[in-house]
């Protein structure tokens, strides 16, 4: 799986964490609408990879067909089905790029939401007025809005990742840490795309 995409992990993970959600496994049309994908054609060519990576088949016991999870690709996940996708760091900070890794990590329901969902590892003080610290984990909704207030993490220019809390407006957006003697960056609207909203944080006290 190191080779596949974002996008191409996200699908898998949400037939991973849906796998009782279902009464058949998904159709292309209500993996669309849950991924919040608009082209069913860029949605197939995913899957057509994740089928030749032996993750996925079709599955055609109902009507219209539906895609679900190899048995090879459930029993190699194991224990990871029950947790969450560590996906590298990001910055809290200086935005830096967030490394992407299929490594799981165990993590309780309240700490996520319903939604597919991956972990990312602070790395920065910016977030530390918002309780969020250098090497703290953060659970991370996926999806490609937010509300004006809402702590993201934003790609910037396609190549950076940062933690911020965001505010938008139809001419910027604007970055800004929860650290006093750190700035807001301020952006053009298509230089910055949301990656996910923090819903959930923990913390080792090891040193």
């Amino acid at each position: 799986m190191d080779t596949l995409t974002r996008r191409q992990r996200e699908i898998f993970d949400f037939l991973r964490n849906n796998l009782e959600n279902f009464t058949y496994p998904p159709t292309l049309d209500e993996l669309c609408k849950a991924l919040g994908m608009t082209s069913r054609g860029s949605l197939y060519k995913h899957i057509l990879t994740l089928i030749e990576a032996g993750l996925v088949e079709p599955f055609a016991a109902n009507k219209q067909g539906g895609i679900r999870l190899t048995q090879r690709a459930r029993q190699e996940l194991g224990e990871a089905a029950s947790g969450l996708p560590f996906v590298g760091r990001i910055a809290a900070g200086k935005p830096i790029e967030a490394l992407e890794t299929v490594n799981y990590m165990s993590v309780p329901d309240a700490l996520k939401s319903d939604k597919p969902c991956y972990i990312l590892q602070v790395k920065g003080d910016s977030m530390i007025e918002a309780g969020i610290f250098d090497g703290d984990w953060v659970v991370i909704e996926q999806r490609s809005y937010a509300d004006n207030g809402e702590i993201v993490v934003a790609l910037i220019d396609q190549t950076e990742a940062t933690l911020k809390f965001i505010e938008q407006t139809p001419e910027k957006i604007v970055l800004i840490p929860a650290n006093a003697a750190m700035a807001a960056l301020s952006y053009r609207p298509e230089q910055v795309e949301i990656q996910g909203v923090l819903v959930g944080q923990m913390r080792s006290y090891r040193s």
